[in-house]
């Protein structure tokens, strides 16, 4: 048989061979570092026999899918390790992922004094250096042996297998683990790992089952790699918004109020505050007009709309159908009550398109484990609009969508942080959807021609529309690199017919309009979050919620402080002054950890002369000037929302 390398040599071979035994007949180098193969563009374990001619490729640790078999194999070690410190520990299951792997388990909350005892276990059985090997079992006999373990997860895993499948496992000593590969030779090809922490995570996602306890960790070819990840971790911990936001007083949470439902303090008000008028007020620019709706109806809104049949499981449902008149539920979006709206009069075609845009609080039922800080929480806040447009005019107002999607990224400084992703439906699980194929079909593919026509580059991913129609999700990721969606325009051909919604065309007859749902900065309390972490705190001066502080150098000049105070706050600008009995430099220095954009420092000279001494965070001391001129310096940087390099560290 002849095999294809990478570099197009090609080895020839009078035999069945391993991946491995190929490896080895390369260069005892080679095989040494070798994690897996890639047979015929499909990994592999470096176990695979390769009985006839093929294309091979000998990943190693260089490769995304090399080192993704030492963190899988790393994962492994684990479990055997939690097996010989915490016996009665059920395994659940032990991928690796992006950026390393994790394993559940059937457990009480492991603390960090455990991950310390699990890493010493790892390091011996690493040591050990247990060659790892692959056997299968008949499905019935596969479970069989998993319940003689005590491993009902592993039962389940292989009970929703197909009943002739054949199940694979992996053994490294007496330790056996139900996988399907690939793996490494032997434990001692792990070189470098750690476990980073431990959270609770429901049993295949779902909170209707058993809350496992989960391990992350990650792996490294090589010990400075691993160090270099853990610099990165410790320095994007100091970015994380919910470490930030509670040292900045943004928000915090309450256990007795509940997960999910931050508080918003005076500063963190404050910023959502400023974002809030700025998209009320360039909404207004574009020709939208504003909607004030309940924040609850009955059920039998929610079952007009589809809601109550596709979504009941995420909303908060007020009441019980079967005992109760009348059933409520806080409304998890706002569409339904912007139709009726529209509906309250008749509509000529003359009168579309019609922009709805509200600022609405809205109500999710997220799931505990889900929740986070500010980006996943149960009430929030989010500019949502909804355009009822003739179908001819469905194409523009889509663009004009996007394009204040994208002003309002731009302008928060984020536009190059993001990906735009065509969400489209699921045709194989078709009950999910309202609608025909065809209405779907076309829908996407006008999605994907304007997105082409304005040169947004995008991804399409199926399962991800809504149910009622696809979108374009605009997608950022946190500092640990969880991605989440920051703003949706959806596409919908479908609900106006549920809604009875017309508008009288040109001829007098009744015509079905399209609706545009959509936000145009998306959630705010996400937005806060993102910003928070983009910034490190340090947020451009329009934003912030103390743009200057006044620093007298002593008491003696706390009445011209309180003057320039005044004046500040005369032109809008918010501004604050420290009169505490310290000294100067102590409060140069207390304003720089508050990551203000401005410092004003007054003493006699500036007195004497109508001045302040500016000192800023972009430029450090930028010297004295009229307190006009600085008045001017800092509105206009506020008007135009300008976001001022740093030249220097102040």
């Amino acid at each position: 048989m002849k095999i294809t390398l990478k570099d197009g040599s090609v080895k020839e071979y009078g035999q069945a061979m391993s991946i491995y035994d190929i490896a080895l007949d390369i260069s005892e180098g080679l095989a040494r570092v070798a994690c897996a193969g890639e047979l015929n563009g499909e990994v592999v374990d470096l176990r695979t026999i390769v009985e006839e001619d093929a294309a091979l490729n000998i990943l190693t640790a260089n490769d995304k899918e090399g080192l993704s078999t030492i963190r899988h194999t790393c994962s492994h070690v684990l479990a055997e390790a939690v097996k010989r410190v915490f016996p009665d520990a059920k395994l659940a299951i032990g991928p690796s992922i992006d950026t390393g792997f994790y394993y559940d388990f059937e457990h009480e909350p492991f603390s960090r004094e455990d991950l310390d005892k699990l890493e010493a276990e790892m390091k011996k059985i690493i040591k050990e250096g247990a060659k790892l090997e692959k056997f299968t079992m008949p499905r019935e006999d596969a479970m069989k042996f998993m319940e003689e373990k005590g491993e009902p997860y592993k039962v389940e895993l292989i009970r929703d297998l197909p009943e002739d499948a054949v199940i694979s496992f992996y053994s490294q000593g007496d330790f056996v683990d139900l996988c399907a590969g690939p793996h490494l030779m032997s434990t001692k090809g792990i070189k470098a790992f750690k476990l980073i922490s431990s959270s609770g995570a429901y049993w295949r996602g779902k909170s209707e089952n058993a809350m496992l306890q989960r391990i992350y960790g990650t792996a490294f070819n090589k010990k400075e790699e691993l160090a270099e990840y853990l610099e990165y971790l410790e320095n994007i911990k100091l970015r994380d918004h919910n470490k930030l936001g509670r040292e900045m007083e943004l928000f915090t949470t309450v256990d007795v109020i509940g997960q999910g439902l931050p508080l918003l303090m005076p500063k963190g008000a404050k910023m959502i505050q400023t974002m809030q008028r700025w998209i009320e007020d360039e909404e207004e620019k574009r020709g939208y007009v504003r909607t004030k709706t309940p924040l609850m109806a009955k059920s039998d809104l929610y079952k007009i709309s589809g809601h109550w049949d596709h979504y009941k499981e995420g909303m908060f449902v007020l009441g019980d159908e079967e005992k109760d008149k009348e059933v409520f539920a806080l409304r998890p979006m706002t569409c339904p009550f912007q139709y009726y709206v529209y509906k309250a009069s008749q509509k000529s075609y003359r009168d579309l398109p019609i922009r709805y845009g509200e600022t609405s609080t809205l109500f999710r039922n997220e799931d505990s484990g889900e929740m986070h800080g500010l980006t996943r929480v149960r009430q929030f806040t989010i500019s949502e609009g909804h355009l009822i447009v003739r179908p001819d005019q469905m194409v523009e107002e889509f663009k004009g969508c996007l394009a204040l999607a994208k002003y309002c990224l731009d302008t928060l400084g984020v536009g190059d942080d993001v990906r735009y992703r065509l969400s489209k439906w699921d045709p194989n699980n078709k009950e999910k959807y309202v609608g025909s194929e065809e209405v779907w079909e076309e829908t996407q593919g006008h999605i994907r021609q304007v997105l082409t026509e304005l040169d947004i580059p995008f991804f399409e991913e199926e399962g991800e529309a809504a149910f009622y129609g696809p979108k374009v999700d605009i997608q950022a990721k946190n500092v640990y690199g969880k991605e989440d969606t920051m703003i949706t325009i959806q596409w919908d051909a479908v609900l106006a017919e549920q809604f009875d919604m017309y508008y009288i065309d040109q001829n007098g007859d009744k015509v079905r309009p399209y609706i545009i749902h959509r936000t145009s900065m998306g959630c705010y309390e996400r937005t806060l979050a993102w910003l928070i972490e983009k910034y490190e705190g340090k947020f451009p001066t329009w934003l912030c919620p103390e743009q200057v502080r006044v620093l007298p150098i002593s008491e003696k000049y706390a009445d011209y402080a309180a003057k320039v105070e005044a004046a500040l706050k005369e032109n809008g600008i918010l501004a604050t002054t420290d009169n505490r009995s310290e000294k100067i430099g102590f409060k140069i220095r207390e304003t720089r950890k508050a990551r203000l954009p401005y410092m004003l420092v007054v003493g006699q000279q500036e007195e004497e002369q109508g001045l302040v001494s500016v000192r800023s965070r972009f430029a450090g001391d930028e010297g004295q000037m009229t307190l006009d001129a600085f008045i001017d310096m800092i509105s206009k940087e506020i008007r135009t929302k300008a976001r001022r390099e740093v030249t220097v560290e102040a």
